[in-house]
């Protein structure tokens, strides 16, 4: 399960990258600053949680609790639907995809949340 995190964690990141290019040079211009502040906020939220799932992998490395690897998945689930709505809201102008974007939210804050207990109820 480590490497799969580990995995994820750097794709992740490295799709964060690229949209984070895609907006600066691609996105700037040709939509209104409103909507090039919220593609970045889905990059920059991409690129936390990329990271936080590089360090699920790692602790999984360390402490063998299943909340560490629900919060990898709790992770990965607030990319795709925090940073995955916030790019198709952009990407095709539909206002209402911004009404999914906290269900993402609340998937990196449970995450984070699991990450913690599993990292203090963690054995070796």
């Amino acid at each position: 399960m480590e490497r799969i995190f580990i995995l994820l964690g750097a794709l992740a990141a490295g799709l964060a990258v690229i949209g984070g290019a895609f907006g600066a040079h691609t996105l700037e211009g040709r939509v209104s600053p409103d909507r090039l502040e919220t593609f970045t906020t889905g990059v920059t939220y991409q690129m936390y949680h990329a990271l936080a799932l590089l360090f699920v992998g790692w602790a999984l490395t360390q402490w063998t609790a299943a909340p560490i690897t629900w919060a990898g998945w709790c992770f990965l689930a607030g990319i795709v639907i925090f940073s995955g709505s916030l790019y198709a809201l952009v990407l095709t102008d539909t206002s209402w995809l911004g009404a999914i974007t906290p269900i993402g939210g609340i998937a990196f804050i449970i995450g984070w949340g699991l990450l913690a207990w599993g990292v203090w109820q963690g054995s070796v």
